[in-house]
């Protein structure tokens, strides 16, 4: 049951959410309303691209829809099975996301749009950290899948079903992540350009840090 995910899984949720949601404001803000930390607005630009038969755009989306995959193939060969667990590399791909995000920066800075490639590749591996365990499929990088559990959770309440507490607390929290995170994206991005990015990429640092040093206390208790 999804009550017996670890505590950590709250925080990690949560902080990944406020990652990617800056991620995606900055992307949004200067990456020519590009979206970097989902598909679906990607894919339909890419119809529109068929099109208009406008060949740069159509390689650009391509480039992007290619580069999220490649970030979460990375995440995939990483990461064995599909339970949240200590003992996993997470914070070596804490760390690659971190610097695909700085490669993402200086490359934007210098207008080189390898830059949407780069971050996008960070959201498509960051979205694969996230796993599916007991019936719970956990993403971080996008809301439409959360909002869709939710509403699912509160159908079933209203059909005389019992209401899973946990379950719905976690949602929330990565749903008031990913909006906060986008408006500290926002209002760091008017402050500081693509210098931004820093932040989610000290975030990924921070994490992988604290990951690494619960595991090992873990470990030393047992």
């Amino acid at each position: 049951m999804i009550s017996t995910l670890p505590k950590w899984v709250e925080y990690g949720a949560f902080s990944l959410a406020l990652g990617a949601g800056s991620i995606n404001a900055i992307a949004l803000l200067g990456m020519e309303h590009q979206a970097v930390s989902h598909l679906s607005g990607t894919a339909t630009l890419l119809g529109n691209a068929f099109l208009g038969l406008s060949y740069t755009a159509l390689f650009h989306l391509i480039g992007i829809l290619l580069s999220f995959v490649a970030g979460s193939v990375f995440s995939g060969f990483i990461l064995t099975g599909t339970s949240l667990k200590l003992g996993r590399f997470y914070d070596l791909l804490l760390i690659v996301e971190a610097i695909l995000l700085l490669m993402a920066m200086f490359s934007l800075l210098n207008n080189h749009a390898t830059g949407h490639y780069f971050a996008s590749a960070a959201c498509g591996l960051q979205n694969a950290l996230a796993t599916t365990y007991s019936g719970a499929v956990l993403r971080t990088t996008h809301l439409t899948g959360i909002f869709t559990d939710l509403g699912i959770m509160i159908g079933g309440v209203l059909r005389g079903e019992s209401f899973d507490k946990r379950k719905a607390s976690l949602f929330v929290i990565i749903v008031v992540g990913f909006i906060l995170g986008g408006t500290l994206g926002a209002y760091l991005f008017k402050q500081l350009s693509f210098y931004a990015l820093l932040a989610p990429v000290t975030l990924c640092v921070f994490l992988a840090i604290l990951y690494r040093i619960y595991r090992m206390r873990l470990s030393r208790d047992n």
